[in-house]
């Protein structure tokens, strides 16, 4: 099991999170996603319902229950076992379509442009990770996939056989 810790911060910096990865996905409670999208913990159950009623996501899937620690509000000195909703990253991507504040328009904008440069370039690069973390665990299949991009016959046709036209026609 991974555990890799990465840290988002916003773009004005006003705002960070510790993102916690945890085997390919990102779980967050209820409180995190209200801070994460500066909303009020209300509306992301309110929208965490409607996700689940309209069938966008399975709970079974998307959630995690585990049980927390806590202090006792009541009694000085005991602890309390509470069970706590984690919610993984397609739950957090459905959200930040959804809620309306600042930090979710934030977030949709960042989505789109990641979206878009993967549909116009069919890749899309997170080049800070990369350079400053290595990528983590992902380098590697990253150089596997390029290595596996550039041995195609197609590939090679495409790209040299004009320069070899060119060559030819001088």
């Amino acid at each position: 099991m991974t555990n890799d810790i990465i840290i988002y911060t916003t773009d004005d910096g006003k705002a960070s999170i510790e993102l916690h990865l945890d085997n390919g996905t990102v779980w967050l409670t209820q409180l995190e996603l209200a801070e994460l999208f500066q909303t009020s913990k209300q509306n992301i159950s309110k929208h965490i319902k409607a996700i689940f009623e309209d069938g966008e996501l399975d709970e079974k899937v998307v959630v995690n229950y585990q049980l927390t620690t806590t202090q006792h509000g009541a009694m000085a000195g005991k602890t309390q076992s509470r069970k706590t909703a984690y919610y993984n990253l397609d739950m957090i991507l459905a959200i930040g379509y959804r809620v309306r504040s600042p930090r979710g328009v934030q977030f949709r904008n960042y989505a789109s442009t990641v979206l878009k440069e993967y549909l116009i370039k069919g890749f899309a690069m997170d080049d800070d990770r990369l350079k400053n973390l290595g990528g983590g665990s992902y380098f590697k299949e990253l150089l596997d996939r390029i290595r596996d991009i550039r041995s195609s016959e197609k590939v090679f046709y495409t790209d040299t056989k004009p320069k070899i036209d060119d060559i030819i026609e001088s």
